[in-house]
């Protein structure tokens, strides 16, 4: 049992057949046909007990631990998950694999680990501010998964030393942060061209796939270059 949809998409793709439900958010692979017990957040507790999954995997920022007790209570091994750059992404990806009975490291993983040996960079390093949420806004602060990537891009995080990890911060602030770019990613919250860019006349915006840019799994093989030529695309 997955509550982490990238981490759903990586045991779906190395292990067939082993995952027993997943949330509703877990999109990746398209066909997976699995029990759904509603959100991460907010996940069917009873539903995945009468499921009884010999291992439920989770992760500290996706999940709560007022969800996740409940399982440990009826006996059910809970695998939390932690991850805030890219080199714990794959230690993380490492584990689950073996708690899931992988044999072997999947190709994938090997793949990704090659992706990022030397991901593609603009000439000269960007400043950007990375916005997850609107009304309030959001952004990328210290410590994030995605802002490893970014940086490994050559975008550094204008919040990155907040003492937030997800700081609340106003439109004007942002217009008045100096920004070369802002990345607007479309998950979880779904910014689009006509939602988002209108605030920051001006600035460039780069409009990512939010998979590409937070999920850590199988996604990771492609996402240096689509990262890559969505941010080249903002700033030409």
């Amino acid at each position: 049992m997955s509550l982490v949809p990238s981490l759903t998409e990586a045991v779906a793709v190395s292990a067939p057949g082993v995952l027993v439900g997943a949330t509703d958010w877990c999109t990746h692979p398209a066909a997976l046909d699995v029990v759904r017990v509603g959100g991460t957040k907010n996940p069917d507790v009873e539903r995945i007990i009468a499921l009884a999954p010999d291992l439920v995997i989770a992760n500290e920022e996706e999940n709560r631990e007022p969800d996740l007790s409940p399982l440990r209570q009826a006996g059910i091994e809970v695998l939390v998950t932690e991850v805030r750059d890219l080199p714990g992404a794959f230690r993380e990806l490492e584990r689950v694999s073996g708690a899931c009975g992988v044999r072997g490291r999947p190709r994938w993983l090997d793949e990704a680990e090659a992706a990022w040996l030397d991901p593609p960079r603009p000439p000269i390093r960007l400043r950007a501010a990375v916005p997850v949420w609107r009304r309030p806004w959001m952004v990328l602060g210290r410590d994030t998964f995605a802002g490893d990537l970014l940086a490994r891009l050559g975008v550094d995080n204008a919040y990155a030393d907040h003492t937030e990890r997800y700081p609340r911060v106003t439109a004007d602030a942002l217009r008045a942060a100096r920004l070369d770019l802002l990345v607007l990613p479309d998950e979880p919250y779904r910014f689009t061209r006509d939602d988002g860019p209108e605030e920051f006349p001006g600035v460039p915006c780069a409009l990512v796939d939010g998979r590409h840019l937070t999920w850590y799994g199988p996604s990771l093989a492609q996402a240096p270059r689509v990262l890559a030529e969505a941010l080249r695309a903002a700033v030409r």
